[in-house]
């Protein structure tokens, strides 16, 4: 990866962590008062030692006790404050980076979607989590560690050396901590992400695995990487393990190390019994930030990838600039020249391919299984960017449009269609939180699938989901169909749109074509079968990515089976 675009990257993510910068300034002085009343339990039993018990004051003791207890109740609550300080801006950080990284995930899913999934979106969970979490606040008392110690050197110098030497040992933990957990948790996460996907193919296609009686092998398979992720997870938590118990045993040692050589030095009338007792627990609070940040330090660990992993994404996929929005265009598509590149490819599948649609026109895009008719659906919609060429919708390149509104434009029903969790209403809505119903149902009786609807147990409100077996290949493509036709496009791109269509279906979907031709609308019809392009007037053949023939439908056609039938003859007699 570039060093300059992750630059970019983690410049965007700072400069959305600095709108909080005020709050971090409230949180720091709160830290400070958090900080400075920790000193109210060592100076307590200082007092005791030194002054109540000689003196054998109860009106000190009382008094004492009062103003401890409010110090600590002071303490308790500018801790909390800072708290709920810290909560608000990772909930502050997450909603302003969540579109951003919504959108930087489905941009880049486009280009490589076998590695994007949605590990954008829990990179910035796990840095918003690592903010709201304690040892994000350790980072605003780690700095009084120093402070405490220096507190401990003026009872007496050797306590001061014994706790410095002390927390050097649990700060080299950290620093080993870091180094050697940093391998064994991402290979955890990694295999542990390997299950989970293999887990959710299985799913997804958990018909065809009972059918053709893979689930033995299936399962094989998945316990295989589950047994990786599991051994990976248990070497990562035992290593961490590791360190979090020897901190923790450690300060507990070095708190009672402290007392001895406090009680030794007592016995050489070198130090207060209060001092003995203050200097042990000043230890404590002065170690504390430390080990938190050491039983904590998977959190940390995660956060530091989901911040790199985040500034690499966003750096590779930068932010889109505002456009210009241009009026609802008219139904006039032309290509020019086009070339386009598949993501992740160096080889293209269309090149120099040029045609033009003029309203009411239907065109049917016809060729062999690899001819790039998918590929030029893609770039029509704007999915895939030309790599050379120009797609034009009413004169103006498709990346003059906000993709927003050029998915309203152009309608698009893929070859593979998809439903999403929601009711039928919603998927033809396109997931819109407040659909319009009558623009839902004009959309279904154009797609002719309005009678297949409101015959289901609940007609548009039946819920459905993206692994829902309710339904029949031609239901979903009829609902998919309706889906492209909601916003009322001027441009139709169907990708072999009746693959799944009975009779009554095609039929369905001709009479929807004849339609939108009449209102003015152009469709384009990738297709193999031939029912699907009855209703073009124009036909496009390619041919290895390249276009070998554009013309009127009866003309083209012609061409075409003669050479085929000639072909075939000359096929014949060479097997003779």
């Amino acid at each position: 990866m570039n060093n300059n675009v992750k630059q970019a990257g983690r410049a965007e993510l700072r400069q959305a962590r600095s709108e909080s910068r005020g709050l971090y300034w409230a949180v720091a002085v709160f830290s400070i008062f958090t900080n400075l009343l920790m000193l109210t339990g060592p100076l307590y039993m200082l007092q005791i030692y030194d002054r109540v018990l000689g003196s054998r004051s109860e009106a000190t003791l009382i008094a004492l006790t009062l103003v401890v207890v409010f110090l600590y109740g002071m303490m308790g609550l500018m801790d909390f404050v800072r708290g709920r300080i810290m909560s608000r801006v990772g909930a502050r950080f997450q909603a302003r980076l969540d579109r951003r990284v919504f959108d930087a995930v489905l941009r880049k899913s486009v280009r490589t979607p076998s590695k994007t999934g949605l590990t954008g979106l829990t990179d910035l969970e796990a840095v918003q989590r690592f903010m709201t979490s304690p040892v994000f606040l350790s980072i605003f008392d780690i700095p009084w560690t120093p402070i405490f110690l220096l507190g401990i050197a003026l009872f007496h110098p050797w306590l001061g050396m014994l706790a410095v030497a002390g927390g050097s040992v649990l700060i080299l933990a950290i620093i080993l901590n870091q180094a050697l957990s940093r391998r064994p948790l991402m290979q955890a996460m990694m295999a542990s992400n390997q299950s989970q996907s293999t887990s959710g193919q299985l799913q997804t296609e958990a018909e065809m695995v009972r059918a053709l009686g893979m689930t033995e092998a299936g399962f094989a398979r998945w316990q295989q990487a589950r047994n990786k992720a599991l051994h990976e997870q248990v070497s990562a938590s035992d290593l961490g393990g590791t360190f979090t118990s020897f901190t923790k045993t450690f300060r507990l040692f070095l708190q009672s190390a402290m007392l001895g050589l406090g009680a030794y030095l007592v016995l050489q009338n070198e130090l207060t019994p209060g001092a003995m007792i203050a200097g042990s627990i000043l230890l404590g609070r002065a170690l504390a930030p430390i080990e938190v940040a050491v039983g904590q330090w998977p959190v940390v660990e995660r956060a530091l990838r989901g911040w790199d992993a985040l500034a690499e994404l966003l750096g590779e996929v930068p932010e889109e600039t505002p456009r210009t929005k241009l009026p609802k265009p008219a139904a006039k598509l032309e290509v020019q020249q086009l070339t386009v590149l598949p993501p992740g490819e160096s080889q293209a599948s269309l090149r120099v391919v040029s045609f033009a649609v003029a309203p009411g026109q239907a065109v049917g895009v016809i060729g062999p299984s690899g001819s790039g008719k998918s590929t030029l659906a893609r770039a029509i919609t704007g999915v895939w960017p030309p790599a050379g060429g120009r797609v034009r919708l009413d004169g103006a390149s498709l990346d003059q449009y906000e993709p927003e509104d050029l998915g309203r434009y152009i309608g698009y029903l893929p070859q593979r269609v998809q439903l999403f969790n929601g009711t039928i209403a919603d998927n033809i809505a396109r997931l819109s939180l407040q659909p319009d119903h009558q623009k839902v149902v004009a959309a279904a009786k154009k797609a002719a699938a309005h009678d297949m609807i409101v015959a289901l147990p609940n007609g548009y409100d039946t819920v459905v989901s993206s692994a829902d077996g309710r339904l029949s290949g031609g239901q979903i493509q009829r609902i998919g169909l309706a889906r492209a036709l909601y916003s009322e496009p001027v441009i139709l791109v169907l990708d072999e749109p009746n693959s799944n269509l009975d009779s009554i279906g095609s039929e369905a979907l001709n009479s929807a074509i004849r339609t939108l031709k009449s209102e003015g609308s152009s469709i384009l019809i990738m297709a193999h079968r031939p029912a699907a392009i009855q209703e073009c007037d124009l036909i496009l053949v390619l041919e290895g990515g390249t276009t070998r023939k554009f013309g009127p439908r009866d003309e083209v056609l012609r061409e075409v089976l003669a050479n085929a039938e000639q072909v075939r003859k000359a096929t014949a007699r060479g097997a003779r």
